[in-house]
Parts: C-alpha cells; sequence; structure tokens
C-alpha cells in the first residue's frame, strides 16, 4: 500500500437523513417492539374515551328540545336523568384517559429503555475510529437528549393525537347524523388547512433536524470544556474557550427559534381557520334554523360538535410539530445502529486462545486513518513469548496504532495480525482481552472507589488476589500511604458503591493508620521526625513530638496533665501529644481503631481523590 493512497472516509457515524417521516417512524416501532405491545386495549381505551366526550352535545340537544322546550312544559325528571349521564360520561372519559395515559407511558419507557440499550450496545461494538468520527458529547446526546425527545412526543404527544383521531372521527359521523350540509361546510374549511400543515411539516422537520444537530454540537463543546479544563487553564485560554461554547450555545438559540417560530406558524393557521368555521357554520346553522330544519337544540349541539371537531385539528397540529422533533432525534439514533461494526466479535463461531506463552506476528500490515494517508507500512514483525520490546519512534510514527492492532481496537487495512497463527479477526474478544491488554499512557478512573477499579478488569477477584497483585507491583505502601491520607473521622460517605466504600470524588469514613509500636523510642517510629517549627494557630515556637499510643482505657487519655509537667519514670504513660489548631481534644486523644488492611482501606478511598 502506497503512502500516497488515502483511505476512504468509511467509518463515520450515519445520521439517519435519508429517512422519511413514516420510514423513520416504521423503523422506530421495529427497534422498539414494546410500543406496539397492547396498542388495540389502549386504542379501545382512547375510543371508550371519545365516545364520553360527544355524549355532552347529545345530552345538552335532549335537555333543550325534549326537556326545557317540551311542549308540555319543562321535564325536570328528564332534564335531570340527562345531567346525571353526562356526569356519567365525564366519570367515564377521565377513568378511560387515565387507563390510556398509564399504558402509553409504561410502553413508551419499556420501549425507549430497549432502544438505548440497544444504542448504548452498539456504540460500544463500535471501533475507537468511529466512535472518534463524531465530536466528544455529540454521540453521548444521541442516545440521551435525542432519546428523550421522542420519550416526550409518545408520552404527551401520543396520547392527545390519540385522541384527537378518534375524537374527529366519531364528531365526524355525529355532525353528518344532524345535518349534511353543516358537515360539508366544516370540511370544506378544515381542507385547506390539511395540505397547508403537509406542506408545513416537511419544513417544520428539516428545522427540527437542525435543533437535534446543534443540540449535539452544544454538548461536544461543553464536554470537550470539562475534559480538557486543566489544558484550558494551563494554556490560559478560558476565554477563547467561552467564546467557543457560546457560539456553541448561540447557534443552538437561533436554530430552536427558527424551528418554533414555524410551528407556531402552522399552529396560528388552525387557530384562525377554526374561528372562520365556527363563524361559518353559525350563520348557515342560523339560516338553516329559521327555515325549520334544525332545531334550536340541534345548532347547539352541532356547534358543540364543532368545537370537538377543531379543538383536536389544532392540538394535532402542535402535535405533528413536536412529532417533527421526535422523528429528527429518532434518525439520529437510528443512524448509530445503521452504522456498522467496522470491528466485530466472532463470538461462539471464535478461537478460544490456549494458556501459556503465545508469539505475536505481524505479517504485511499496513495501516490508514479514515481519510488519512498511510501510517503503518508493510510492517513484519514477529514478537517471542517472554519478550520485551519498545517501539520506539517520533510522534505520529504509528507507535500507538501499532498497539491498538495488537488489542484489536480497530484492524488494519492490508495484512494480518497473529497471535499463535491465529488471526485477530478468528479470536473471540473474551479470550483476546484476557490474553492480551493494553495500558493506557493516561488511566482513567470511574466513579467509583478505588479498589472497584482495581477490579475492573476482573470483577471477582478477591481482596487476596487484589493484595498479592499490588504487592507484585509494589505497591503495597503506596496502598497504606492512600489509606493515611484519609484520616477524618465522621465524614460518612454520601453514596456506598461497593464494600461499603465512598463514592468516587465524595468523602469517605476514616481510615485509621497503622499502629506504631508500644515500644519505639521517640524518634525512631518511620515518620515524620519532631521538629521545632512556629506553631499555625499561636505564631510561637513549640516542640511537635510523635504521639506513642498505650492501650489504656479512653478515660485515661481524656484525663492529661498540666503542662511542662513530667511523669515518673515505670509509669508507662505516655507522652500527650501536641494540640492542633482547631483539633477538639477528645477527637485528638481518640486511641486509634485496628489497621483494616489494604482491600478494605482500598474500598474506602475515593479514586478521584488520588
Amino acid at each position: 500500500m502506497s503512502a500516497e493512497q488515502v483511505a476512504p472516509d468509511a467509518s463515520a457515524i450515519g445520521h439517519g437523513r435519508d429517512l422519511g417521516t413514516v420510514q423513520t417512524l416504521k423503523r422506530g416501532f421495529a427497534l422498539s417492539p414494546q410500543l406496539r405491545q397492547g396498542l388495540v386495549l389502549t386504542l379501545a381505551l382512547a375510543l371508550v374515551a371519545t365516545a364520553g366526550r360527544v355524549l355532552i352535545p347529545l345530552a345538552v340537544q335532549q335537555t333543550l328540545d325534549r326537556g326545557i322546550l317540551a311542549p308540555g312544559g319543562p321535564d325536570t325528571g328528564l332534564v335531570t336523568r340527562l345531567v346525571l349521564l353526562a356526569a356519567l360520561a365525564v366519570l367515564g372519559t377521565a377513568v378511560a384517559t387515565y387507563f390510556v395515559n398509564v399504558r402509553l407511558v409504561t410502553a413508551s419507557e419499556s420501549g425507549l429503555a430497549t432502544l438505548r440499550t440497544k444504542a448504548f450496545r452498539h456504540v460500544h461494538d463500535l471501533s475507537v475510529l468511529t466512535q472518534s468520527s463524531e465530536r466528544r458529547g455529540a454521540l453521548v446526546s444521541r442516545v440521551t437528549s435525542d432519546v428523550d425527545t421522542i420519550s416526550q412526543f409518545v408520552q404527551f404527544g401520543g396520547l392527545i393525537l390519540i385522541l384527537s383521531v378518534g375524537q374527529v372521527l366519531v364528531a365526524t359521523v355525529l355532525m353528518l347524523v344532524y345535518s349534511p350540509p353543516l358537515t360539508a361546510v366544516v370540511w370544506l374549511c378544515f381542507v385547506p388547512l390539511f395540505l397547508v400543515i403537509r406542506r408545513f411539516q416537511v419544513i417544520v422537520g428539516r428545522a427540527y433536524t437542525r435543533v437535534r444537530e446543534r443540540v449535539g454540537d452544544m454538548l461536544a463543546a461543553v464536554s470537550e470544556s470539562v475534559v480538557g479544563a486543566e489544558t484550558i487553564r494551563a494554556y490560559g485560554v478560558q476565554e477563547r474557550t467561552g467564546e467557543r461554547i457560546d457560539g456553541a450555545i448561540d447557534a443552538h438559540r437561533r436554530s430552536a427559534i427558527g424551528a418554533q417560530l414555524r410551528a407556531v406558524a402552522a399552529f396560528s393557521t388552525g387557530q384562525l381557520v377554526a374561528g372562520l368555521t365556527t363563524t361559518v357554520v353559525l350563520a348557515v346553522g342560523a339560516w338553516l334554523a329559521a327555515g325549520g330544519e334544525l332545531t334550536l337544540g340541534q345548532l347547539v349541539a352541532f356547534l358543540f360538535l364543532v368545537n370537538l371537531f377543531t379543538q383536536p385539528v389544532q392540538a394535532a397540529t402542535e402535535i405533528l410539530n413536536e412529532m417533527q422533533n421526535a422523528v429528527a432525534g429518532w434518525r439520529r439514533v437510528i443512524g448509530i445502529l445503521d452504522t456498522p461494526a467496522d470491528v466485530s466479535d466472532p463470538g461462539d463461531d471464535g478461537v478460544v486462545l490456549p494458556r501459556g506463552p503465545i508469539t505475536v506476528d505481524f505479517e504485511d500490515v499496513s495501516f490508514a486513518y479514515p481519510g488519512g494517508g498511510t501510517v503503518l507500512h508493510d510492517v513484519d514483525l514477529t514478537i517471542e513469548p517472554s519478550s520485551r520490546i519498545a517501539v520506539v519512534g517520533e510522534t505520529g510514527s504509528g507507535k500507538t496504532t501499532l498497539a491498538k492492532l495488537l488489542t484489536r481496537l480497530m484492524d488494519p487495512t492490508a495484512g494480518r495480525v497473529l497471535l499463535d497463527g491465529v488471526d485477530l479477526r478468528d479470536v473471540r474478544f473474551s479470550s483476546l482481552r484476557a490474553r492480551v491488554v493494553m495500558v493506557p499512557q493516561e488511566g482513567f478512573l470511574f466513579d467509583d472507589t478505588l479498589l472497584a477499579n482495581l477490579r475492573f478488569g476482573q470483577p471477582d477477584a478477591t481482596d487476596d488476589q487484589v493484595l498479592l497483585t499490588l504487592t507484585e507491583l509494589g505497591l503495597r505502601d503506596w496502598v497504606d500511604r492512600a489509606a493515611a491520607r484519609h484520616p477524618h473521622p465522621g465524614r460518612a460517605a454520601r453514596r456506598v458503591v461497593v464494600g461499603g466504600g465512598a463514592a468516587a470524588g465524595r468523602p469517605g469514613p476514616r481510615l485509621p493508620r497503622r499502629p506504631r509500636p508500644a515500644g519505639a523510642r521517640r524518634g525512631h517510629l518511620g515518620g515524620r521526625p519532631g521538629h521545632r517549627g512556629p506553631h499555625p494557630a499561636r505564631g510561637r515556637r513549640t516542640e511537635r513530638r510523635p504521639h506513642l499510643h498505650r492501650h489504656r482505657p479512653p478515660a485515661l487519655h481524656r484525663r492529661g496533665r498540666r503542662r511542662g509537667h513530667r511523669r515518673r519514670p515505670g509509669t508507662g504513660g505516655a507522652a500527650r501529644p501536641a494540640r492542633r489548631a482547631g483539633t477538639p481534644a477528645r477527637q485528638r486523644l481518640r486511641p486509634p481503631p485496628r489497621f483494616l488492611g489494604a482491600p478494605a482501606a482500598l474500598s474506602r478511598v475515593p479514586a478521584a481523590a488520588l
């Protein structure tokens, strides 16, 4: 492979822009089958809720024509029965709406949890090259905030959309029963609105797609500034970084305002058409009532039905705008799932490497990063078992690339990497990770205890195994010092994560120091010797002496003696420690508890405190 060749950029994560609205919804429901489970029952409950709403106009019409305006005078009994019937209809509508909402929330959360799980797992199946094609934070926004937009639409908008469609259909049927001419007038007024809404959906959809992209850019800018805070401060570029974040926030603001203006235009058009429709129906209905074709009760009931028709149409206009926002987020999540994993696990068909020494072979290996030139050219290398190899070269010469190829974080563009004669592409990931490990230049501490971080690669490791590993690495003294750096009593952890340990970055309980020998002489304790220096609180010179703890009752420790008094020889008393500024005497003189050992100590050391 020549150096002049440029690798195609085939590792970029997809965006799903080629999917239409209907295609996106079909793919979304296919990826989250829980959204379709029990949908028939949900629709039936929605129909019950809609029927309860349309019973109100019928009750009003019957109350006017047969109750209040009855030929023989008002019929109080009939009016009472109709009022009770309307009350029962309202109650039934409320109950049915409640169960529809519960079912939609349950189905949406279950379905979107499945979608999140699939997206997160697929992200980890992608190679580091594919992941790095997306800015830090933008990839996270796809499986968090973009999925949240879908959740909001399915839970809130889905309920309103289902009820609105059912209400429009039932209202249309009843309007036809009362007056077909007035029903035709209503539909003639709304047909132009439906055409306008259809056109607006395309415009609003593109606008919300830009909004979701700007959200990803904004999160990426904020995430990069947080992760790179030390570098930003070291170079003193806080102002430039702030301007970059402000630019991303302003771009999101402009795109969001643009999308909302388009959505408001569509909604306002619906309100205008609804008002005009009510006016026209009232005029035509009054003319028909004057001609005897409609009674007063029928005209009032028809106006109620027109209101039941126009309200869901206006709500549907707003919900369709929200649907475009959700569809834009759905496309971005589908784009992740449609991105092929260029480094895939062979699974059960893969080879399990045998235990024991292994030989590493690079056979004519070449590699080029996507969109860039070749960085490794026809590498032939054999590493024998028990060998120590140092790869030396300038920055960008391919040292890290060689290590990533060996651990199969990415595959070579040409050639192959072998372990004991087996191509890495044919080795199971579980077997490969157990035999080949890469230690990164900069370690990463997860939000957990130090012990949990040490066990991260092998969660089932016992305390003895952890202690043996630390001893073999010469880190036992470091463990003791880590325990001694957290001697603050009463600082309980805010969140217990592993083995009673404090979470990383949060204060944990006191870790005791290792007890010193009872007979040790002053100045030979292996710790900081006594010295003279200015007292931090009093500003004068005083002598600090190490405290020799004796196993004696706490009451004797609290008794104390006046300054300068010397104990008689043979009493076995311990020298009184110098008072530390701000330390209560009772806390200062408390005898130290027993040392807990390395694993127990590490389970209480916050990882972020190192």
